[in-house]
C-alpha cells in the first residue's frame, strides 16, 4: 500500500505543540527513514500520511518508541513498492510524529510536522527498516530585510493572494498568515508546499539551502502559476456559464414535465425523443453512425413535430435503429448435416452441392473469410432461387430474395438522398432489414435482366455491393453513412451469362444449371412435387394415386421445358381435380394412369417427336442452345423451279443466315463428288426454312444441319429421323466446336433421338454430362462434313451417283431403299 497524504482529523497521542521545544542540536544523527511519493515535505509543513508498507510501518514504529524523530525523503518514481536507495533523493526533511492512528486494516495514519532540512549521508543496513545517517542543513542566518528583498517578498505574497482568489479559498486567515511571515526562507517554503508543483520541481527547490535564492526560484514559479490559474478560472466560468444555462434548461424542462403531468397532459415530443435516444442506444451502431444518429435525433428536438422536414427525420432514425447493424445469425458448420439439407430438397445437381460444402468446410477452418458470389446460371425452373434457399437453411442463416428483372435505375440499388420526396433506402438495405440480420443469405434474382439509361447503370452500383475488396463500407444515399455488406452472402440467378457485365461476372463465380431429362423429372415429382402439392390443396396422400406412366405422360404431352415449373402446375392441376372429388363427397377417388390422363387435363397439348416425324427428304434434325435450355429444330430445305437463289426463312439472325449461305457454297463446290452435273442450280431455287418463325433465332451450330437438309434436298437422300446434330461448318467443310453439349444433349433425349453428331473438339465436355445420361445416348464426332453425310443420310450419297440433267430428283423416281442405290420418292414438296 502507497504512503500517501491524508486528511487532518481521527487521530491521536501527543500535543503538536511538542514539535516546536525540539532543537536542531538535539536531533540525532541517525533516524529511521520513511520514503514519500507525490510529494515533498518542507520545514514547518504540518501534513497527515497514510503509511502501508511493512517497511515504512515498522520505521514509523521506531520513531515512535524512541524520540518521535523521523527523517522524511521523496521517492524518485512513484510507482515503486520497494524503493532502492539510488531511487530515493538524498535531501529531505527531519519530521516529528505528532499524532498516529491505527487503522483495522493494518495501516497507519500519522501526523507529522516538519523541524529542518537534512541531507543522508549513507544508509545503515541489516535493519528491517530504512534507517539512514543524516547531514543537518543548517539555513544562513537572516539578514536585514533590503528594499529588493521586501519588494521580493511583496510580489510573492501579492501573487499568492491572486492565486487563491482565482481558485476561489481567499480568507481573511490565509491573508494574516501571508503578512504575518517576515523570513525570506519561510514564506518561500510555505508559498512552494501550497502551489501545484511536479515532484522534481518542488525537490529542487527543497535542496536550495540560501533563503532570497529560495524565494526568487518561487517567485518564477508562482507568475508561471498565477497565469495558468488565471486561464483556468477563465475555462471553469465558461464551463458554468454553459452548465448553468443546461442546468436552467433542464430544469425548466423538468418543472413543465410536473406541470404537463399534473394537468394529465403528456409531452409527446419528449416521449418520442426519449424512446429514439433508447433505441439508438439499443441498436448498437458503429461510432460513426451513432454520432450520425445523435445529430439528427438533436435536430429532430429543435424542431416543431409538425414541420415537413420533421417527418423526414422521423423516417430516417426509423431505419437506422431497425437496420441490423450488429446482430447477427451463427453459423451452422456440420457439413454432413448440411449435405443431408441439399439432398432432402434437391435432386442431383451435385456440382452446385460439393461447391456449397466446400464453402462451408473452408468456413469452418477460417472464420473470417469474405463471402463468396455464386452465380446460378440456367433455363427457368431448374431450381436457381429454391437452392438458395437451401443454401440458407444448410448455414442456419436468414433468407431474403430481390428481383432485378427490369431494374434500370441505379437509386434502387444505392437508394435515393433525403432531399427527394419520398426517398428510400436502396433494395440492398431493404432486404437486410427484411431479413434481421446482417449476415444472411442475400438472392438476387435475374441479374442478367439488368437494364442501364439515363437514371443510370444499375450494373454498375452493383460492382460495390458484390466486390468483396469494396463491400466492407456500402454507401447508400439515403443513410449517408457506410453500411458493412462484408458478412452478407450474394448468391445470383440469370437465365443467360452473355448479358452481365463483363465487370460484374469477374466478380462471381458461374455455376451453370442445365435441364432435366424424363427419368430425372420423375424422380423429381415423386419425391419433391407430389408432396408438397398434397399439402398446398389440402388432400390426403393416400387420395392421391397417380402411375408413373401417367407422370410421363404429363412430362412428353403437356410439357415442353427444360425445368419443372409447368410439371408442377399439371401436378397442381390434378391435386385441384381431386380435392374438388373429395369436396363433392365421392367416396372413391381414381387412380390416375396415362389412359385417363386426358380426362383430368384434356387434350394433350404436345405429340412425342417420334409420332410426328418419319424419315424424310430435305428435313435434319438440329439441336439448339436456348435460355430455357436445350431445343430440337427441324430443318427444313426444299427445290423450286427458278434461278437458283437461295432464301433462308424462319425469323433467323446475320449468323445463322450466314451458315446456310456457308452450307450452299460448301455443296456447290463439292456437287461433282455427290454426282451433281455442272450449273445444276441454275434452273432451281432453294429455300431453307426454320420452323417457329415467330422465335429470334442466331448462331453457327446450325451450319452442319443446314448443310444436311440442302445436300438430301437435292440428292433426294432422306435424312434419318432417329439423328440429331449439332456443329458449325465452314466453306472446306470442317466442323468447328459449339457451345451447350450438355442442354442439347438434353434435348435430344427428350425427344426420344438417340444419337448426336457433335464436333470432335466437343468430345472433352462430355465430362459435363451426367454418366447415366451419356450411357443412353451413342454420341458421334466429327470432324469434317463428309463424316455428318455418311452417319445422318439414310444412303451415302458419294455411293450413288446421280444421273439427271438438272441434278435433281425426279417425281418418276422410285422411293429408295436404305444403302440400296434406288431413287426415293420425293416428300413434303421436293420438287424434281
Amino acid at each position: 500500500m502507497a504512503d500517501e497524504i491524508e486528511r487532518k482529523d481521527d487521530f491521536e497521542t501527543d500535543d503538536p505543540m511538542r514539535a516546536q521545544s525540539i532543537n536542531l542540536a538535539d536531533i540525532p544523527d541517525e533516524l529511521p527513514l520513511l520514503p514519500v511519493r507525490d510529494v515533498v515535505i518542507y520545514s514547518y509543513m504540518i501534513l497527515p500520511l497514510m503509511v502501508g508498507r511493512e517497511r515504512s510501518i515498522k520505521a514509523v514504529e521506531a520513531a515512535l518508541a524512541k524520540d518521535r524523530l523521523i527523517f522524511l525523503a521523496t521517492q524518485k518514481f512513484s510507482t515503486e513498492e520497494d524503493p532502492a536507495p539510488e531511487s530515493i533523493y538524498p535531501v529531505g526533511t527531519i519530521a516529528m510524529v505528532v499524532k498516529m492512528l491505527k487503522l483495522p486494516d493494518g495501516r497507519v495514519k500519522i501526523l507529522v510536522q516538519g523541524l529542518a532540512k537534512a541531507r543522508i549521508d549513507r544508509f545503515v543496513e541489516n535493519l528491517d527498516f530504512f534507517k539512514v545517517v543524516i547531514e543537518k542543513i543548517q539555513e544562513p542566518p537572516a539578514v536585514s530585510i533590503t528594499i529588493e528583498v521586501e519588494a521580493l517578498m511583496r510580489s510573492v505574497k501579492e501573487n499568492s493572494e491572486k492565486i487563491l482568489q482565482l481558485r476561489g479559498i481567499i480568507s481573511p486567515d490565509a491573508v494574516a498568515i501571508l503578512d504575518s511571515i517576515d523570513d525570506p526562507g519561510r514564506l518561500a517554503d510555505l508559498v512552494a508546499s501550497n502551489l501545484k508543483l511536479r515532484v522534481d520541481e518542488s525537490q529542487a527547490i527543497l535542496e536550495v539551502i540560501d533563503p532570497i535564492e529560495r524565494l526568487t526560484k518561487v517567485n518564477e514559479l508562482l507568475s508561471k502559476e498565477l497565469e495558468l490559474s488565471a486561464m483556468q478560472a477563465k475555462i471553469q466560468t465558461q464551463a458554468k456559464e454553459e452548465m448553468g444555462k443546461t442546468h436552467r434548461e433542464y430544469f425548466l424542462r423538468e418543472q413543465l414535465k410536473a406541470i404537463q403531468g399534473e394537468l394529465g397532459e403528456i409531452d409527446e415530443k419528449t416521449k418520442e425523443i426519449e424512446e429514439f435516444r433508447q433505441k439508438i442506444a439499443k441498436a448498437r451502431l458503429p461510432k460513426d453512425t451513432e454520432k450520425e444518429a445523435e445529430k439528427q435525433l438533436s435536430r429532430l428536438g429543435q424542431m416543431h413535430p409538425d414541420a415537413a422536414e420533421a417527418s423526414i427525420i422521423r423516417t430516417y432514425l426509423d431505419w437506422m435503429v431497425e437496420l441490423p447493424w450488429s446482430k447477427s445469425t451463427r453459423d451452422k458448420l456440420d457439413i454432413k448435416n448440411a449435405k443431408v439439407i441439399l439432398d432432402e430438397d434437391h435432386y442431383d445437381l451435385e456440382k452446385v452441392k460439393d461447391r456449397i460444402l466446400e464453402y462451408l468446410g473452408v468456413r469452418k477452418l477460417n472464420k473470417n473469410m469474405k463471402g463468396p458470389i455464386l452465380c446460378f446460371v440456367g433455363p427457368p425452373g431448374v431450381g436457381k432461387t429454391s437452392l438458395g434457399k437451401s443454401i440458407a437453411r444448410a448455414l442456419g442463416r436468414k433468407f431474403t430474395r430481390i428481383s432485378l428483372g427490369g431494374v434500370r435505375d441505379e437509386a434502387e440499388i444505392r437508394g435515393h438522398r433525403r432531399t427527394y420526396i419520398g426517398a428510400l433506402p436502396g433494395r440492398i438495405i431493404q432486404g437486410l432489414k427484411t431479413a434481421g440480420s446482417n449476415n444472411p443469405v442475400f438472392m438476387l434474382d435475374e441479374i442478367d435482366k439488368v437494364g442501364a439509361d439515363f437514371r443510370g447503370d444499375p450494373s454498375a452500383a452493383l460492382l460495390e455491393v458484390l466486390d468483396p475488396e469494396q463491400n466492407h463500407a456500402f454507401s447508400d444515399h439515403y443513410l449517408n453513412v457506410p453500411f458493412d455488406l462484408s458478412k452478407v452472402m450474394f448468391i445470383t440467378t440469370a437465365n443467360l451469362a452473355d448479358p452481365i457485365i463483363a465487370a460484374l461476372k469477374d466478380r462471381m463465380e458461374i455455376i451453370e444449371l442445365s435441364g432435366y431429362i424424363d427419368e430425372e423429372k420423375l424422380k423429381i415429382t415423386r419425391q419433391y412435387l407430389i408432396p408438397r402439392q398434397i399439402k398446398e390443396n389440402g388432400i390426403r396422400k393416400e387420395d392421391f394415386d397417380i402411375t408413373d406412366e401417367a407422370i410421363l405422360g404429363i412430362i412428353n404431352q403437356y410439357t415442353r421445358e427444360a425445368g419443372l415449373r409447368n410439371l408442377e402446375r399439371e401436378i397442381a392441376a390434378l391435386c385441384r381435380k381431386i380435392a374438388r372429388m373429395i369436396a363433392e363427397g365421392e367416396k372413391k377417388i381414381p387412380r390416375i394412369t396415362a389412359k385417363n390422363l386426358n380426362r383430368f387435363l384434356g387434350v394433350p397439348r404436345f405429340l412425342p417427336d417420334r409420332e410426328k416425324r418419319s424419315e424424310e427428304v430435305g428435313v435434319a434434325t438440329g439441336l439448339a442452345w436456348t435460355p430455357y435450355g436445350g431445343d430440337v429444330l427441324h430443318i427444313e430445305a426444299t427445290l423450286m423451279e427458278g434461278r437458283g437463289n437461295l432464301s433462308l426463312t424462319g425469323q433467323l439472325g446475320d449468323v445463322m443466315k450466314e451458315s446456310g449461305q456457308a452450307a450452299m457454297s460448301y455443296f456447290r463446290s463439292r456437287a461433282a463428288k455427290f454426282g451433281m452435273k455442272e450449273k445444276f442450280y441454275f434452273s432451281k431455287d432453294i429455300h431453307v426454312h426454320v420452323p417457329a418463325g415467330a422465335i429470334p433465332k442466331d448462331g453457327p451450330s446450325a451450319g452442319v444441319t443446314m448443310a444436311t437438309a440442302l445436300i438430301s434436298a437435292f440428292t433426294g437422300i432422306p435424312v434419318r429421323s432417329d439423328v440429331a446434330m449439332t456443329g458449325e461448318i465452314t466453306l472446306r467443310g470442317r466442323v468447328l466446336p459449339i457451345g451447350g453439349l450438355r442442354e442439347k444433349s438434353l434435348a435430344a433425349l427428350r425427344s426420344r433421338i438417340y444419337t448426336v453428331i457433335a464436333p470432335e473438339q466437343n468430345e472433352k465436355d462430355l465430362e459435363e454430362i451426367p454418366r447415366h445420361i451419356r450411357r443412353r445416348l451413342n454420341f458421334k464426332f466429327v470432324k469434317h462434313m463428309d463424316e455428318v453425310l455418311k452417319i445422318a443420310l439414310a444412303e451415302d450419297p458419294e455411293v450413288r451417283k446421280k444421273t439427271d440433267k438438272t441434278g435433281a430428283q425426279s417425281n418418276e423416281s422410285k422411293k429408295p431403299t436404305r444403302l440400296s442405290g434406288k431413287r426415293k420418292a420425293p416428300e413434303d414438296g421436293a420438287t424434281p
